[in-house]
């Protein structure tokens, strides 16, 4: 039986759409998701990512390639068959990578607020990366964690959400979260998305800081016949910030024939 931990609220549902989340983040981040995949006759399954949620880290090793081959796991013991998959920011490049692993298990693919290669295109983008990357090795999760609320979710009507993901963010697992860290500092998949077979769909916020929309234009190049859609006021968190309209470009794609 898989160690990893998910969220299956819709079990009858059919096809499955895979939920992967963001570094820090967990299963839980997929549920405003939750309602309209479920009315629409899906399945969603949010997934905890090792190290992430209630998923445990073993401490051998953390790579996206293993993130993903877990991930199929789950598919596989759930017996849910081929899958949407739906990746935000760190889960968007293990979204890739599940697409370039099993194509046989991969529908369609949506890639929310990430990238083929992290390369800040600014200094402070430079900037904001390295003093992540100290923090979380000097002072620890906690710290590093409110540099990341604070990014994500600047506008001071989101306290609530700021204090909730410094919450899940302290939570992790440290060793996973640095290893996590590096892999995406590693991760390089633009001489591979013209391997991608599956329809995909990228989605950018207008204002996302932590995520160039440049740099998410050129993975939407990278992918023959990706469709890319830029969602007004919204930012990294746009699964947050634009529920409401995410989740109608979400069924309007997947519920393509």
């Amino acid at each position: 039986m898989t160690s990893i931990h998910f969220l299956d609220p819709s079990p009858t549902g059919n096809p499955a759409v895979l939920l992967l989340h963001g570094l820090g983040a967990d299963a839980n981040s997929w549920t405003l998701q939750f309602p309209a995949l479920i009315g629409a006759g899906f399945r969603p399954i949010a997934t905890d990512t090792p190290g992430f949620g209630q998923s445990p880290y073993d401490g051998h090793g953390w790579s996206i390639h293993r993130v993903a081959a877990g991930m199929a796991g789950v598919l596989e013991e759930l017996q849910t068959g081929p899958v949407h998959v739906v990746g935000l920011s760190m889960g968007g490049t293990v979204a890739q990578q599940f697409a370039l692993d099993h194509p046989h298990l991969t529908r369609r693919l949506v890639l929310v607020s990430t990238f083929s290669v992290l390369r800040p295109d600014t200094l402070s983008g430079w900037f904001y990366f390295l003093q992540r990357f100290l923090l979380v090795s000097t002072l620890g999760l906690p710290a590093q964690a409110k540099v990341v609320a604070e990014r994500i979710f600047p506008d001071p009507r989101y306290e609530n959400l700021r204090e909730m993901l410094v919450e899940t963010i302290t939570r992790a697992d440290p060793r996973a979260y640095r290893r996590a860290m590096t892999s995406l500092g590693l991760f390089n998949s633009v001489k591979r998305l013209g391997e991608i077979k599956a329809p995909t769909l990228v989605v950018t916020g207008v204002d996302d800081t932590t995520v160039t929309p440049a740099r998410q234009r050129k993975l939407a190049q990278g992918i023959q016949g990706a469709r890319h859609v830029i969602i007004q006021q919204a930012g990294h968190a746009v699964p947050v910030d634009q529920a409401e309209l995410l989740n109608r470009e979400l069924l309007e794609f997947l519920q393509q024939p």
